[in-house]
C-alpha cells in the first residue's frame, strides 16, 4: 500500500512493486511460485546453470581428470535444456495464466523441451553417425520436430510473439519453397521434412550454431558478471557517484542519469532493467528541475538503450560480431569506442540544451559545467597513467621472476582490495535515496567515491585481459567473474572486521554467501530470454544458409534502392526498425547482419566505396536498437512512461528525437570508416596519436549536430543557423566527400594500359579494377569492382600475387578464371568465366595525388564563426 501511495504521490503510474514486475517479465520471468519447494526446484536449476557455465568456461579442465572435458556441440545443448526448461517454469502462457503456481501444460512442456535439446547432447555420437551424415532415424526426426515446435513457444513466452512468428515463416520457406505468397525471386524447390529437421535441430548449424554457441560461450559470463556486480551494490554505487559529479550542474539530474545509464549498461545487457533502476530515482528528479514527463522518461530512454552500443559487453552482439566477421573481441571493441562516447557526450550537452533553453535550476549550489569536464579529464588522463605504469610494471616483473609473476600479482590484487574495501569501511554504505523527499541533499563525490572503489577492480581485471593479456572474452569474463564472487562473499565481514564490528562478522558472512547466491540465479534467470532468442535465431540462420533467400533478398533491395548505396542503408536502416519493433536486440541484429550486411559491402563496391564488414554489422546493429525506443512497441518508453506518469508514445517520439544522433553516426562511418578506426593502428604512437585526432573531431562535430537538432546552440536557432551548425557537422565528420566532388579520388586508365600503370605505381598501391561478365547464375552482364594491391617488384609479379589470369587482346583485356584460394577468385566467384561473352577488364583507376581532406574544415569553421557572431547578438545567459 505504502508503494501504491508513493507513486500517486510522485504522479507515477506504477509502483515500484509493479515496475520491478515489468522488468522481471520482460528479463527473467514474471512467475513467482508460492509453493517453497517449486522455488526452490526453479532457483535451484538456476544456480546449476550458473555454476555449469562457470565450469565449462575455462577451467574444466583441471577436473578432466574425474570429469570429461566438453566440446562446444555437447555444451550448447545443455545451456539450451537449462534455459528451455527455466522458460516454462519461470513464464507464464498468457497475462491471464497463474504466477503463484505452475500448470501442469506448463510441466509437461518444460520436460519435452527439456528432454529434446539434452537428446541432442546424450546422442551426440549417434548423430555424428546418423543425421548430420544426412542419415537421420525418424525418432531423431520427431525429437527435433517436436524440439523445435516447443522452442518457439518458449520463445512466444519469453521475447513475446514476433520472434516465432518469423521463425515459422522461414521454417514455412524453407519448407514449402514455392508458393502463391512466395515472391518468384526467392522461390526454391523447398526441403524435404527429414532435411528441413535436420539442418534446424540436429545438426551443428541450425539451433545449435553460432548465435547459441555465441549465448553458450560468452554471453552468460557478462550477464553473469553484470549481474554479480549489480547485486554487490556496484549499480547504486554507479548512480550515486554520477549525482555527486553532475547533479549540482544545471540541469544536473538529466545530466547524471546519462552518465549514471552508461555506467550501469556497462554491466546490465537489458535496456529495460536500465531504464527501471536508474530511472526510479533520475526522473522525478529531472521533472522537479523543469523536464516534462515525457522529457524526463526520454532522456532516461536514449541513455539506457545507448547502453547497449557501449563495450565491453553491447548485449551479445560483440560477441556475435567476432563470430560473424572473424575478427577478434578486442577489434570489435575498438570499432565500437569512438562512436558509443561521442553518442553520450552529445547527449549530455543535448540535455545541458535543454536546460538552458528553460533556464533549469541547479539542486543546491550550483558548480562550474566546463571545471566538471576538466576534471573528467584529469582523472581520466591520471588512470591512463596509472594502467600504462602497472603494464610497465608486471612486464618488468615477468622479465624479472616469469615463474612467480603470476602468484605475485595475485597477492597485490588481494592486497589492494583489502586496502579498497578498509578505506569503504570508514564511510557508512550508500543507501538507496528516495527523490520524492521535500529536501534533496546531494552527495560531494568526496564522499561518495571512496564507499565503491572496489568494484572497479573486476572491471580492471576484465580489461587487463582482454586488451593486455589479448585473452578470449570467455576466459577475461571468468577471471573477472572469480573476482566477483571473491568479493561477493568477503566484501561484508571485512567492512565488519574494519569497523571494529567483530561479533557481526558470522552474520555479515552468511548475507555475503546469500548476495552470491542471489546474484547467480539473478544472472541466469536474465540469460533466460537470450538463450531461448539466440536457439530460435538460428533457425532464420540456417534458412538464410540452405536457400536462396539470402542472395536474392540482397538483390530485391539493391533494385528497390536503384543501385544506390544511401537508398539502401535507408532501406536496411527501416528493415532493421520495423523487424526490432517486436524481435530483441541480439536476434534482430542475426536476422538483419545474416540478410543485409553483405550486400551493403557489395553494393558499397559497385559505388566504388570500400565498405569494412565491421561498418555493416555496426550500421545494422544501431538501427536495431532504436526499436527499443520507437514508438508504436518502444518497450524501454513504456518503461519509462510507467515511471514517469508520462504518456508513453509520446515519450517514445522525444527519445527517438533525442538519439538521432545514434541515427546519424551509422550512415557517417560507412561513408568515413576513420570514425570507427578502421584502418588505424593503436599499435603505434602514429596510430594513437590519430586515434585522438579523429575522437576529438567527431566529438565536435556531434556536439554541433546536437546543436542543430535541438534548435539552440548559444541562443535559439534560426532555421537557416541549425541548417548551417547541419552543414559544419557534416563536413567534420566526412570532409572526404566534399573532396570527392572537387578532386575524384581516381583517374582512369584504358584497360590496356594496365601492365604500364601497374608497374609504375609504388608498392602497396591500391588500385581498382572494374570487372564485366556474364552472371553465372543469370547469364546477363554483371560487373564488380576489385581492389587489388600491388605487392611485388614488376608488373608481371604483381598480377601474379593478386591471382588474376589476364589475357591482353588487342585494346582488351580477358579475364580467366582466377588462381583458387585467392580473393580474387572469391570475389569473382559469381562471373561465368566459360560462357561465350568473356569477363573482361571494364576499368582501371589508379588514385591521384590530392589535396588532404581536412582543407575543407577552414570554410567549415568559417561559417562556424558567422553563426557564433549572429548567436552572441541574441545570447541571454552563458552556454555552459
Amino acid at each position: 500500500m505504502n508503494d501504491r501511495n508513493e507513486a500517486d504521490r510522485s504522479g507515477r503510474q506504477f509502483s515500484d512493486e509493479d515496475l520491478q514486475d515489468l522488468v522481471s517479465s520482460n528479463d527473467s520471468g514474471a512467475r513467482n511460485p508460492t509453493a517453497r519447494s517449486v522455488a526452490l526446484l526453479i532457483a535451484g536449476l538456476a544456480l546449476a546453470w550458473s555454476l555449469f557455465q562457470l565450469w565449462i568456461a575455462q577451467p574444466q579442465l583441471w577436473f578432466a581428470e574425474y570429469l570429461p572435458a566438453l566440446n562446444s556441440s555437447q555444451t550448447r545443448p545443455i545451456h539450451l535444456t537449462f534455459a528451455m526448461v527455466l522458460a516454462f517454469l519461470a513464464y507464464p502462457a498468457f497475462k491471464s495464466s497463474p504466477r503463484e503456481r505452475i500448470p501442469l501444460v506448463d510441466w509437461a512442456l518444460a520436460l519435452i523441451g527439456g528432454f529434446c535439446a539434452f537428446y541432442v547432447f546424450i546422442a551426440s555420437d549417434t548423430l555424428a553417425m546418423t543425421a548430420r551424415s544426412g542419415l537421420p532415424t525418424p525418432f531423431q526426426v520427431w525429437v527435433g520436430a517436436i524440439g523445435l515446435l516447443v522452442l518457439l513457444e518458449a520463445s512466444r513466452r519469453a521475447l513475446g510473439p514476433a520472434l516465432t512468428v518469423v521463425g515459422t515463416v522461414f521454417l514455412l520457406y524453407a519448407y514449402l519453397g514455392t508458393g502463391w505468397l512466395i515472391p518468384e525471386l526467392i522461390e526454391h524447390e523447398g526441403l524435404s521434412f527429414s532435411g528441413l529437421i535436420n539442418a534446424m535441430w540436429l545438426d551443428t548449424q541450425g539451433v545449435f550454431g553460432i548465435p547459441l554457441g555465441v549465448s553458450t560461450q560468452f554471453v552468460f559470463l557478462f550477464v553473469l558478471f553484470g549481474s554479480l556486480l549489480d547485486k554487490a551494490g556496484a549499480g547504486n554505487y554507479f548512480i550515486k557517484l554520477a549525482f555527486a559529479g553532475l547533479g549540482h550542474l544545471r540541469g544536473g539530474p538529466a545530466k547524471a542519469a546519462v552518465v549514471g545509464s552508461a555506467m550501469t549498461g556497462l554491466i546490465s545487457g537489458s535496456s529495460i532493467a536500465n531504464v527501471v533502476t536508474t530511472g526510479t530515482f533520475t526522473i522525478p528528479l529531472m521533472k522537479r528541475v523543469g523536464f516534462t514527463s515525457e522529457q524526463a522518461g526520454s532522456v532516461e530512454v536514449a541513455s539506457s538503450v545507448n547502453g547497449q552500443i557501449m563495450p565491453p559487453v553491447m548485449g551479445a552482439a560483440a560477441f556475435l560480431m567476432v563470430e560473424f566477421i572473424g575478427i577478434s573481441y578486442l577489434e570489435v571493441i575498438k570499432h565500437a569506442f569512438i562512436p558509443a562516447v561521442i553518442s553520450y557526450i552529445a547527449l549530455v550537452y543535448i540535455v545541458h540544451l535543454e536546460a538552458l533553453k528553460k533556464d533549469m535550476p541547479a539542486l543546491g549550489e550550483a558548480k562550474s559545467f566546463p571545471l566538471m569536464i576538466l576534471k573528467f579529464f584529469v582523472g581520466f588522463a591520471v588512470a591512463g597513467a596509472a594502467f600504462t605504469a602497472l603494464i610497465y610494471a608486471m612486464n618488468a616483473l615477468e622479465a624479472a621472476v616469469p615463474s612467480l609473476a603470476a602468484p605475485v600479482a595475485i597477492v597485490c590484487l588481494l592486497a589492494v582490495y583489502v586496502l579498497l574495501v578498509a578505506i569503504a569501511a570508514r564511510r557508512p554504505d550508500l543507501e538507496v535515496d528516495d527523490p520524492n523527499d521535500a529536501e534533496i541533499k546531494l552527495p560531494t563525490v568526496a564522499e561518495v567515491y571512496a564507499t565503491g572503489l572496489h568494484y572497479i577492480l573486476p572491471i580492471v581485471v576484465l580489461v587487463w585481459f582482454l586488451m593486455v593479456e589479448r585473452q578470449s572474452p570467455a576466459k577475461s569474463a571468468f577471471y573477472a567473474t572469480s573476482l566477483m564472487l571473491l568479493i561477493m562473499v568477503t566484501q561484508r565481514p571485512l567492512k565488519a572486521l574494519f569497523r571494529g564490528e567483530a561479533g557481526a562478522i558470522g552474520a555479515q558472512t552468511v548475507g555475503g554467501f546469500i548476495d552470491l547466491l542471489d546474484g547467480l540465479i539473478a544472472g541466469a534467470r536474465n540469460m533466460i530470454g537470450i538463450g531461448v532468442a539466440t536457439a530460435a535465431a538460428g533457425i532464420i540462420v540456417a534458412t538464410v544458409t540452405k536457400t536462396p533467400i539470402g542472395t536474392e533478398l540482397a538483390g530485391l533491395v539493391e533494385q528497390l534502392s536503384f543501385g544506390i548505396l544511401f537508398l539502401m542503408l535507408v532501406l536496411v536502416g527501416l528493415f532493421s526498425l520495423i523487424l526490432g519493433m517486436g524481435l530483441p536486440t541480439t536476434a534482430n541484429y542475426i536476422v538483419v547482419s545474416s540478410l543485409m550486411a553483405s550486400v551493403v559491402v557489395s553494393l558499397g563496391a559497385q559505388e566504388g566505396l570500400i565498405v569494412p564488414l565491421i561498418a555493416a554489422h555496426l550500421f545494422v546493429f544501431y538501427f536495431g536498437i532504436m526499436a527499443d525506443v520507437t514508438p508504436p512497441v518502444g518497450l524501454a518508453s513504456f518503461a519509462a512512461a510507467a515511471v514517469s506518469g508520462g504518456d508513453p508514445i509520446k515519450t517514445g517520439f522525444t527519445a527517438f528525437f533525442y538519439s538521432l544522433r545514434t541515427v546519424a553516426l551509422p550512415f557517417l562511418f560507412i561513408y568515413n570508416p576513420t570514425l570507427i578506426l578502421y584502418g588505424v593502428d593503436l599499435g603505434t604512437w602514429a596510430g594513437i596519436g590519430q586515434a585522438v585526432f579523429v575522437f576529438l573531431i567527431a566529438t565536435f562535430a556531434m556536439l554541433l549536430f546536437a546543436a542543430a537538432t535541438q534548435g539552440y546552440f548559444l541562443a535559439r536557432s534560426r532555421i537557416y543557423e541549425s541548417a548551417a551548425l547541419l552543414l559544419v557537422a557534416f563536413t567534420f565528420f566526412v570532409p572526404n566527400v566534399w573532396l570527392d566532388m572537387a578532386q575524384p579520388r581516381f583517374e582512369d586508365v584504358p584497360p590496356s594500359a594496365f601492365q604500364d600503370v601497374l608497374a609504375e605505381v609504388p608498392e602497396n598501391t591500391r588500385l581498382r579494377l572494374r570487372i564485366e561478365g556474364p552472371d553465372f547464375n543469370t547469364g546477363e552482364i554483371a560487373e564488380t569492382t576489385l581492389v587489388m594491391f600491388a605487392e611485388g617488384a614488376s608488373a608481371q609479379e604483381r598480377i601474379d600475387n593478386s591471382g588474376l589470369l589476364l589475357i591482353p587482346e588487342g585494346d582488351t583485356v580477358r579475364l580467366d578464371e582466377p588462381m583458387f584460394g585467392t580473393a580474387a577468385a572469391e570475389k569473382l566467384g559469381n562471373f561465368d568465366f566459360y560462357a561465350d561473352e568473356p569477363v573482361r577488364l571494364g576499368q582501371v583507376q589508379v588514385p591521384r595525388d590530392r589535396l588532404p581532406a581536412q582543407v575543407f574544415y577552414i570554410p567549415a569553421l568559417l561559417l562556424l564563426g558567422l553563426v557564433i557572431v549572429l548567436q552572441r547578438r541574441r545570447q541571454t545567459k552563458p552556454a555552459f
